[in-house]
Formats: structure tokens, sequence, C-alpha cells
């Protein structure tokens, strides 16, 4: 299939396509006259790279799943043994992102509250007096 018929198969953008190819994740044969030619396998890669991208990985991430982006839906966990090193990553990174925003979420409840020692159950944002509305 050519490049506008794999855009519409999978539902992404020529210029997406494009820049897959630019990034090593795509290898289109070329035509006699230069067009890119996919094989019907192609939109099931296409499709799990959007995947990978839409869980938050990089480009290069993604190539770390390289031998398992043809094999129906990518697993992020161990049916795709290569990824788990890039998933690890990921983990690790959204952990300390959390405990970061934790610690922002703590310091501006106690701007609110003017207390430090107020206990806080997990999910409960404290409300100061002036920022309430009156019952």
């Amino acid at each position: 299939m050519l490049i506008g018929e794999l855009a519409r198969a999978s539902g992404v953008t020529v210029r997406a396509l494009r820049y897959y190819e630019q990034q090593g994740l795509l290898q289109p044969e070329r035509t006699s006259n230069g067009y890119r030619r996919y094989d019907s396998g192609a939109v099931t890669r296409v499709r799990n790279i959007q995947l990978l991208l839409s869980n938050g990985f990089t480009a290069q991430d993604v190539r770390g799943f390289l031998p398992c982006l043809d094999d129906g839906e990518v697993s992020l966990g161990p049916a795709c043994p290569p990824g788990v090193a890039a998933v690890s990553r990921k983990v690790a990174a959204l952990e300390e992102r959390i405990a970061e925003l934790s610690a922002i979420r703590d310091r501006l409840v106690e701007a609110l509250t003017g207390n430090a020692a107020t206990p806080r159950q997990p999910g409960v944002i404290a409300r100061h007096p002036a920022y309430t509305r009156p019952g």
C-alpha cells in the first residue's frame, strides 16, 4: 500500500508516517518511481507506535519495542521483553514526577491552611477560610 493508504488505514497523517520513517520506526520499500510502499503489517506497526507514544514514550523509547511492533497489539509488559527496560524507565520517571507533584501539593495546602501540623487525608485539600464561600 502507498503512504496515503497507510495513513487512512491506520488513522494517522502522512506527515506522522514520514516522521516514523525518519526515526527508524518504519522501513518502507521504494518503488521504481520513488514512492513508498508498505506491506499489510505496517498498519499494526503504526497502531502500536501510536499506542506507545500515547503512553508517554518517545520515538527513541519506541525503538526498544521494534522486535514486537508487528506482533498484534503490543504489550507494555513481559510479552515484549525488549521493551521491559523502556517501561521500567518510564515507571521510575513517573514515580519521581508524582513525588515532586505531591510535595508541591502539600506545600500549597500548607499555605492555604496556614498550619503545617494539620493532618491531611490523601486526596482531600483543606480549605482556607478566605477561599470558602459563606454557608
